[in-house]
């Protein structure tokens, strides 16, 4: 066991899902048995695996084809929407059949892409996710609306979805539910500095919610300065629980059955 690793004192281990953590990232290469070994010891018994870049997807797919309940999402993020085009798109459908989802896919207005590129990209992975029958994994900051639009136009309720990590107001979370998507609660709610987050773990239903750790980053208050890994995501349930006055293995049971209902390659 890790330093201050999460230790849930529970008379029933409660069964989470991290719906978003980098495992294919340098910085677990040489330890990820461990780091495995101490998620499950916290409950995380599944982790789905997004993709970047195109250069990581043979990576993931290796990852989970050598490791239980590791769940590759192949996709470009908008950091990398330069990268797609047909050819790309012919590579990402072949492997996307054996993938849960497509993603990470989305808006960032925050990187030096331009819009439209990004928004070209994000089309073309929703249309593909369509295509397939697969739900996306949705990374959106600072563009929302636009976002919702986009995926009001593409139809993309049919295949529903998670807003990972998300990151904006309540009302705006609740136009995507409307629409079938998820919202994805991080270690941010932990944070000290945390206002958004906490209102949304509160005032959302807990039907609609699924949490994450984003590892290696968004590490929660306590681990600060260490890199984020999938046993910590305890820490993100009990700030949710906390936060709502719910029973900690209330909202590991519903946040699971969630992602379960979106992520049907879970089973």
């Amino acid at each position: 066991m890790y330093p201050n690793q999460p230790h849930l004192q529970t008379e029933d281990m409660p069964v989470l899902i991290d719906t978003h953590c980098h495992l294919d990232q340098e910085v677990f290469s040489s330890r990820l048995p461990e780091i495995l070994a101490a998620a499950r010891q916290a409950g995380v018994t599944d982790f789905v695996v997004p993709g970047v870049h195109p250069a990581d997807w043979e990576r993931m797919a290796a990852l989970a084809s050598g490791q239980d309940r590791v769940f590759p999402a192949f996709g470009v993020h908008p950091m990398h929407a330069d990268l797609v085009d047909d050819a790309l798109l012919v590579r990402l459908e072949s492997l996307a059949r054996s993938g849960i989802a497509i993603g990470e896919i989305g808006l960032d207005p925050t990187y030096p892409i331009p819009l439209v590129v990004q928004e070209h990209a994000f089309r073309q992975q929703l249309r593909l996710a369509m295509f397939l029958g697969l739900p996306v994994l949705i990374h959106c900051r600072k563009s929302f609306q636009r976002t919702l639009q986009i995926l009001l136009e593409e139809k993309c309720g049919q295949i529903r979805g998670i807003m990972h990590a998300f990151s904006g107001s309540v009302e705006m979370a609740r136009e995507f539910i409307r629409l079938g998507f998820l919202i994805s609660l991080s270690g941010t709610v932990t944070w000290t500095n945390a206002v958004r987050p906490l209102r949304l773990a509160r005032e959302l239903p807990l039907d609609a919610l699924v949490l994450e750790t984003d590892s290696p980053d968004m590490t929660p208050q306590t681990f600060r300065g260490q890199p984020n890994q999938p046993a910590y995501l305890a820490e993100v349930l009990r700030c949710v629980a906390q936060c709502r006055n719910d029973a900690l293995l209330d909202v590991a049971r519903q946040t699971t059955a969630n992602a379960k209902s979106v992520l049907g390659g879970l089973g």
